[in-house]
């Protein structure tokens, strides 16, 4: 399937012409780029280089292609083992990519606590104890993105919105994205929501209402939420040099910024 690039021009990007940040994949719903973002310094995260992604587990023959046809090195999982051997992982013999397991957190919400995902304030406290708790997922995927010939990357949960949005939210701070972008970035995953829902149900065909009953306040997104988790990490650290400094990236950081930042 091939990639299509119009002009498009949103807060974030460079002005002018640049690719699609939301790419479409037959067996996931949520795959962007996070080229394009600037920084506070006038750089920019260069294009077709660091990706987050949805479930990548249902890749269709044309998503094999489009993902050889970028060039793709290195896949970052961030579920669970769980999730992971019962939805089936990356399919390295197809795609040979280097694929690192790093899951962030032990187990997914459970029943009791599905409804509370409906809240920002809840689910941005949860965002801080993944970062608490999942302190060396969080390294070790930085420090997997650094690496030598580790790029173009892409890292994904199952919903490509908690997890990985806490880890693209980290990354972008990091490179010195600022906060209202980052924001605007955690918000696309709204878009990709609904077509997530839909595939829950027909994955899940003897649950339908199990699922309509619960997935819309999981898979709910706004802005507040990561408004509230990064307000969260700037309180705790002061500035996110040292939140990088706590999480022991400084040195990784400054690699990737080598790698993927480009002037203006």
């Amino acid at each position: 399937m091939p990639v299509s690039d119009p002009v498009v021009s949103d807060r974030g990007r460079p002005d002018g012409p640049g690719p699609n940040r939301a790419l479409s994949f037959d067996g996931c719903v949520n795959f962007r780029d996070l080229g394009g973002y600037r920084t506070g310094d006038g750089r920019r995260i260069g294009w077709r280089r660091l990706f987050r992604a949805d479930g990548l587990h249902r890749l269709s023959e044309a998503d094999r292609v489009q993902l050889l046809g970028l060039g793709m090195a290195t896949v970052i999982d961030l579920r669970t083992v769980d999730e992971a051997e019962q939805r089936g992982r990356f399919p390295v013999d197809l795609v040979p990519v280097r694929y690192v397991d790093l899951p962030l957190t032990d187990v997914l919400p459970s029943a009791e606590d599905l409804p509370s995902w409906g809240e920002a304030s809840y689910v941005a406290r949860r965002y801080v104890e993944m970062v608490s708790q999942g302190g060396p997922a969080l390294t070790g995927a930085i420090e997997a993105l650094a690496s030598a010939g580790s790029l173009p990357a892409v890292f994904h949960c199952s919903a490509g919105k908690d997890r990985t949005g806490v880890l693209a939210a980290l990354i972008l701070a990091f490179l010195g994205v600022p906060d209202a972008t980052i924001v605007e970035d955690y918000a696309l995953s709204a878009a990709a929501m609904g077509h997530l829902l839909e595939r829950l149900k027909a994955e899940y065909p003897d649950s339908v209402e199990e699922v309509e009953r619960y997935a819309p306040s999981i898979l709910k997104v706004v802005p507040a939420t990561m408004e509230e988790f990064l307000a969260a990490m700037r309180a705790e650290h002061g500035a996110y040099g040292a939140l990088a400094e706590s999480l022991g990236v400084s040195d990784a950081m400054a690699r990737l910024r080598a790698l993927v930042l480009e002037e203006g």
